[in-house]
């Protein structure tokens, strides 16, 4: 199932007291799909355990600086999502984020639905960026990110990005992937857009209500088997030299 779906990460401010956020991305996520119902979790044992009171478990099941995992009991079309901190010792800037993770089948209906998706669940979290991405792109791209103990070349001719914690700021991206949010502070940060030199982005971005913007790199999800593909990643990461960190030494 896993190479047929479709993950939503977003990065933003850690959660502080009775922050709301968890419902609000909950919501987003079936606003977004409006047959979906993500009125189940997984108990510690395994097993499926039905939330009748869904929103008031959440204001309260706080776990590890996120919420727990969420989903639809649907086998032959599973939805989950949940939250986690990243450590301010980990985090870009010595910054702590709260981290969204939901996973969709790549299927039609969410294509359709895809761009507002990732918009509504990025600004339900607050998001400072993030990014929709086909899990098999996502795993390439996930193997940019260098450790300094144990460096490995990037696949593909991709660029080598820095840890989290060696970024100099919670508002520059982490990396790149199919849909791309980034809030108006990410999109100052990594000077977006250019006019002279984001035409053919702009042609596939969206302003958001908070004044972000949500970038597509490509009409159809990204795949780095198509060479266009691969070009058009390329082509954004050498656009954007901020990204994973690679304009500072």
């Amino acid at each position: 199932m896993m190479q047929d779906t479709l993950g939503i990460k977003v990065y933003g401010p850690a959660l502080a007291g009775d922050d709301s956020r968890p419902i609000a991305v909950v919501h987003a996520m079936e606003r977004a799909l409006p047959s979906l119902r993500l009125e189940w979790t997984v108990s510690d044992d395994h097993q499926l355990r039905h939330l009748p009171q869904r929103d008031a478990w959440l204001a309260q099941a706080r776990r590890n600086g996120g919420f727990p995992l969420v989903c639809n009991n649907d086998e032959s079309y599973p939805v989950t999502i949940f939250g986690l901190e990243l450590s301010a010792r980990s985090g870009p800037g010595g910054q702590a984020l709260f981290e969204v993770h939901a996973d969709v089948p790549l299927h039609t209906t969410v294509l359709a639905v895809a761009v507002g998706m990732l918009e509504a669940v990025a600004e339900g979290a607050g998001a400072l960026w993030g990014h929709a991405t086909p899990f098999r792109a996502s795993a390439e791209i996930a193997g940019q990110t260098i450790h300094p103990h144990m460096p490995e070349i990037p696949p593909r001719g991709l660029p080598a990005l820095k840890l989290p914690e060696k970024i100099r700021s919670p508002e520059i991206p982490h990396r790149l992937g199919w849909l791309n949010y980034w809030s108006a502070a990410a999109a100052l940060a990594i000077g977006f857009p250019d006019p002279a030199q984001d035409a053919d982005l702009l042609s596939r971005a969206r302003r958001t209500a908070s004044g972000g913007w949500v970038v597509q790199l490509t009409d159809a999800p990204l795949d780095l088997d198509k060479p266009d593909h691969l070009a058009a990643l390329l082509r954004a990461y050498e656009r954007f030299p901020e990204i994973g960190g690679r304009s500072t030494p």
